[in-house]
């Protein structure tokens, strides 16, 4: 693994595509890193907040309405050099006012997707920090994790951390001491983010 004095920064992201399924999916020509979780646990505001873009990823008013998988190409620069790895939000889980038909296909094309697609090297897995140990979530880092590859790795990161208090973050992190908190507001764990995308993807280590 190659070690750099840089911190890696955003300079730009754009929005590519969205696609229904793996089968409509867009290329596989870069490294993916892949954002999934509950509906309403701000999958778009942190990948807004991590590519400093506000409007790049769309939110929906309604839990459970955006049903696409969402591309967006993301240009790092470390140094004086360029890297670009492709940011994939993936339509949220464990949605309520879903009919079952459609639940049954939008849950099919997920899992498809994030368990054969060859581009993916990193699964970014929010939790709401309120409630870390959901069912649904717990369920869900099982399943990855027992086909997690070698070359894949699984992030756990925890937003909405600012509604703790000290006593609570600090339990969170024993429960969870591998976790990433992020923090929009005041800034916390978006470079850590950074960090482990370089790591993993390019085998730069800071």
């Amino acid at each position: 693994m190659n070690r750099v004095n840089c911190q890696p920064r955003v300079i730009d992201a754009n929005f590519l595509k969205s696609a229904q399924s793996i089968k409509d999916s867009i290329d596989e020509s870069r490294s993916e890193v892949v954002f999934l979780g509950r509906s309403n646990v701000g999958k778009s505001s942190t990948i807004n907040h991590l590519t400093n873009r506000k409007g790049l990823a769309k939110s929906s008013a309604t839990p459970g309405k955006t049903r696409l998988i969402n591309f967006f190409d993301v240009k790092y620069r470390c140094n004086e050099d360029d890297y670009i790895v492709r940011y994939v939000d993936l339509p949220g889980f464990g949605y309520a006012k879903v009919s079952k038909s459609i639940k049954d296909i939008w849950q099919k094309n997920l899992v498809e997707y994030i368990k054969d697609r060859v581009a993916i090297r990193i699964f970014i897995h929010l939790r709401d920090a309120r409630h870390p140990n959901t069912a649904i979530d717990n369920m869900v880092e099982e399943y990855v994790k027992s086909f997690l590859r070698p070359d894949q790795r699984y992030i756990t990161l925890f937003t909405k951390i600012d509604k703790l208090n000290q006593k609570e973050k600090s339990a969170l992190k024993r429960e969870f001491p591998d976790s990433i908190v992020l923090s929009n507001s005041k800034k916390i764990g978006a470079q850590l983010v950074h960090n482990e995308i370089f790591e993993t993807i390019f085998g730069i280590s800071q």
